[in-house]
């Protein structure tokens, strides 16, 4: 072979060499790719068993039996705990589920609570709550937070130690899943004072609300309870202005003119608002509110399967408080006949 024909075939050589080459850098390249997205598919997955139940949750398909979670945030005991026992008396467990908070190492056993389904149900980390405090607002979340670990739980019923039921479980039970909805009292106060200028942008005075804060939610809406832009806004710039002290003397005068704002009645109001779901609201709550017998009813009406007030009896529920003579609130030093 001549050298003229040699040189002609080494270009022919050198292309499919380079040709070669770039294929096999191609597959590399392929398998790297996939073997990095594998690696991002195992670690995401590690990430998310990782998190809290609470946000899983988000992405549950839960179809087993729902639950109705009751939430009872108290002082510290729950004095009308016998109309709960029967109440709760030969219901399912896997309808319901109860969370208490209580003042920091209260207990509820046979030595506090005359109720067994209150038994140990009291929170770990409950905190110290005063009324008319952001503490009040964070002992609700951790509430909604504690239930939301449960898939099962799909309605949030938020009480008080001075509710009681009107009616019985199963009326209540397929009241509440029967709504696709939840029950919050929630209006626009056109005379509202309360609304602090110093939290906009973050919450403007559109966005802002005002209502009962004994709500009723479903699950979805109980997930936005996890919020980490308006309860930071509350906690700082929605407080209640401190109250006539007589030893500070002048001093008083410059504590009145502080802002006043009570922020349990307008935290799960503005929240909802802000995240835009007032129309998947029944814009009523489900407890009826008589805060004495000379006050008139506090809602806007409608089917009320809770009340505060027990003094007219109305139910077979209530009228077991004529078995006792009294209910001792050891919180506040107070009896009520």
């Amino acid at each position: 072979m001549t050298k003229k024909a040699q040189a002609s075939i080494k270009p022919g050589l050198s292309m499919r060499h380079v040709l070669c080459l770039g294929w096999k850098l191609v597959i590399l390249l392929s398998v790297a790719l996939c073997v990095f997205a594998f690696l991002r598919i195992q670690q995401y997955s590690h990430s998310t068993a990782a998190l809290p139940q609470k946000f899983r949750s988000l992405t549950y398909d839960f179809n087993s039996n729902p639950k109705v979670a009751f939430l009872f945030l108290v002082r510290r005991n729950l004095p009308l705990n016998f109309l709960w026992e029967s109440f709760f008396e030969n219901v399912d467990r896997v309808k319901f589920s109860i969370y208490v908070h209580s003042e920091p190492g209260f207990v509820f056993d046979e030595s506090t609570t005359r109720s067994t389904v209150f038994f140990d149900r009291q929170l770990r980390n409950s905190i110290k709550v005063a009324w008319g405090e952001a503490s009040m607002i964070q002992a609700e979340r951790i509430l909604f937070e504690e239930a939301l670990q449960d898939p099962a739980n799909q309605r949030f019923v938020l009480l008080s130690d001075s509710c009681v039921p009107l009616y019985n479980f199963s009326y209540i039970y397929n009241y509440l899943m029967g709504s696709p909805r939840s029950f919050v009292d929630s209006f626009l106060d056109k005379k509202d004072v309360r609304y602090n200028p110093q939290m906009s942008p973050a919450i403007s005075k559109q966005k802002w609300r005002k209502g009962s804060k004994w709500v009723t939610l479903i699950r979805r809406h109980a997930e936005e309870v996890d919020d980490e832009t308006v309860f930071p806004i509350f906690e700082k710039f929605c407080k209640r202005r401190p109250p006539v002290d007589a030893s500070k003397g002048r001093k008083n005068l410059k504590l009145q003119k502080q802002h006043n704002c009570i922020p349990d009645e307008h935290y799960f109001q503005t929240l909802l608002s802000m995240k835009d779901l007032e129309n998947e609201l029944e814009r009523r709550t489900v407890t009826y509110t008589v805060w004495n017998q000379s006050t008139t009813n506090m809602d806007n009406g409608g089917w009320h399967p809770f009340t505060f007030s027990y003094a007219d009896a109305g139910s077979e529920q209530i009228k077991k408080i004529k078995d006792i003579n009294h209910v001792y609130y050891e919180t506040e030093y107070r009896t009520e006949w």
